[in-house]
């Protein structure tokens, strides 16, 4: 039996693994799976279509349902243009503050959850505990829903999900939906002197991006001002663009994702069908002056909102593991929305400033992890009880 580490010993071996999305996870999970199978728990594996990344999931306690999941992802977003001070997979102390890449988003969380289910294990809780790892959580939530559907078949239902993203350990009950389209726009080329003989992809496109302008000037016009959300309006998005060979020639592709944050007021599935409608209005213009000529629009994510839950057991339990009275909502989306879709109660609760995620020299503070290993051995207690 492998030696039991602590939270802490855990953090610096998962950020370790540079388990940046465009790569595997799979040499952290092999090393997650030996340490939890070591301890005498029995794990299963959710494989993407590639058989390069999985997520990884374990059930502590006795085989009964009503458990709590304390769920977390396994990938972290490039450190690529990023200025760090410090070697972004090893973590370094200084301050009082651990930094790295994934100590904030998320395997600060991580490291405290395989900690508190082995000890789970170790204790013999007489509630069970599950833990769930995830996969391309940073490239749209993909991994969670075909996991959740996966668990079913191995682990007895858990009544409840922590999904321990970056919140000070503060609740979140809410936070927006979004959908997001791989956009690959077909133009045709000419010299650009006799432009409008062909059709040029990027300009095409651009006809869309500035759409999207349009539509976010639009929303924010009119917004509810008692909304909670910042901002408090669905918001378009285009974070990177390619395509073009030459100043002088048409483009012949333009590519790019488009996405949504949609407040829960307004469902994914509206946002989705308008972006589609403008789509199409658009692919129109460009085939009137070649054939040839269209967009190619496939779904990327779908990932719903998180909807305060009356009487929500997920939020009743954080709040008597942690001591808070008040709630948030959030702009940005979790898998937290994926696991009340399927039925669980669920709330966002975890270490660290979302401030942090993504940035150079990110950081989690030692007292935010040490309060989680605190929030962490109560939950162990209240598992205990009978």
């Amino acid at each position: 039996m492998p030696d039991v580490l602590s939270p802490r010993a855990l953090l610096d071996k998962l950020v370790s693994f540079p388990t940046v999305s465009r790569d595997s996870n799979l040499a952290l999970v092999d090393w997650v799976e030996d340490y939890l199978t070591g301890h005498g728990l029995t794990c299963h594996r959710d494989y993407d279509e590639t058989g390069r990344k999985a997520s990884l999931y374990t059930h502590a306690g006795p085989q009964v349902e009503g458990g709590v999941i304390l769920s977390g992802h396994t990938d972290v977003v490039p450190v690529d243009g990023q200025a760090w001070d410090t070697d972004p997979f090893t973590v370094v102390e200084k301050d009082g503050k651990l930094f790295g890449r994934g100590t904030c988003d998320m395997k600060g969380f991580d490291a405290l959850a395989i900690w508190a289910t082995v000890e789970a294990h170790r204790r013999g809780v007489t509630r069970p505990l599950q833990l769930c790892l995830t996969r391309d959580e940073e490239i749209g939530c993909v991994g969670a829903p075909p996991m959740i559907e996966a668990m079913q078949a191995h682990m007895p239902r858990a009544a409840l999900a922590i999904i321990g993203e970056p919140t000070e350990w503060g609740i979140v009950n809410g936070h927006k939906g979004g959908v997001g389209f791989d956009l690959h726009f077909h133009g045709y080329e000419v010299h650009s002197s006799i432009a409008y003989k062909g059709v040029s992809a990027i300009m095409e496109g651009a006809k869309l991006i500035d759409w999207a302008n349009r539509t976010n000037e639009a929303n924010a016009a009119a917004a509810d001002p008692a909304s909670d959300y910042d901002p408090p309006y669905t918001t378009l998005h285009v974070g990177m663009i390619q395509g073009g060979t030459a100043h002088n020639i048409t483009a012949k592709d333009c590519t790019f994702v488009l996405s949504a944050r949609c407040v829960p007021s307004e469902p994914n599935a509206e946002w989705a069908e308008r972006i589609s409608a403008e789509i199409a209005r658009i692919e129109a213009g460009m085939k009137a002056v070649r054939p040839e000529a269209g967009i190619t629009a496939l779904p990327r994510w779908d990932v719903p909102g998180l909807r305060a839950e009356e009487d929500g057991a997920a939020e009743a339990l954080v709040r008597r593991l942690t001591g808070e009275n008040g709630s948030n909502v959030v702009s940005y989306g979790t898998e937290a929305g994926q696991f009340q879709a399927a039925g669980y109660s669920a709330v966002v609760c975890g270490p660290g400033n979302i401030a942090q995620a993504h940035q150079p020299n990110e950081h989690l503070t030692v007292a935010q992890f040490e309060m989680g290993q605190a929030m962490m051995s109560r939950l162990l207690d209240h598992l205990q009880e009978t």
